[in-house]
């Protein structure tokens, strides 16, 4: 039996890679939606990052998207999606990056995504993603 995984607590800080355009599109559309303050985002690329953060080093950091709740638990990769889109209320989203039976397409496509991140915005990657996001605005200018 496969062990549960422990809940997040927030708010959660977010380690990425803010000289990705699809990057930094993803996480700032999430902020965007963070009613409640659970998201906190640093930026791992900047000039000053230190090398290493709680034993987590900066290098593993921009491979693999990583977060750390406030109880200190350390979050990688697809996980940290999981509880980002959670915490931006788009738990559709949520739902779909936890699931059991897409876990393995997404162990396996996420680090190909995060190589090839540079690239894929390149080709526009980044432009969808906003579009996959709605802005709470968006939302609530919405008739209903």
């Amino acid at each position: 039996m496969k062990p549960r995984k422990l809940a997040v607590r927030y708010p959660l800080t977010i380690y990425y890679d803010a000289s990705c355009p699809m990057c930094a599109s993803e996480m700032l559309a999430l902020k965007d939606r963070d009613a409640h303050g659970r998201l906190i985002l640093i930026d791992c690329s900047a000039a000053g990052f230190p090398d290493q953060v709680e034993g987590v080093s900066r290098q593993a950091m921009m491979e693999l998207i990583h977060a750390r709740d406030a109880g200190g638990l350390w979050r990688v990769g697809v996980e940290v999606f999981e509880a980002a889109y959670r915490a931006a209320g788009l738990t559709w989203a949520a739902r779909l990056w936890g699931n059991r039976f897409l876990q393995p397409l997404w162990s396996r496509l996420y680090p190909w995504v995060a190589r090839n991140r540079q690239s894929l915005s390149r080709l526009g990657a980044n432009r969808l993603v906003r579009r996959l996001i709605p802005s709470p605005r968006d939302e609530s200018s919405r008739p209903r």
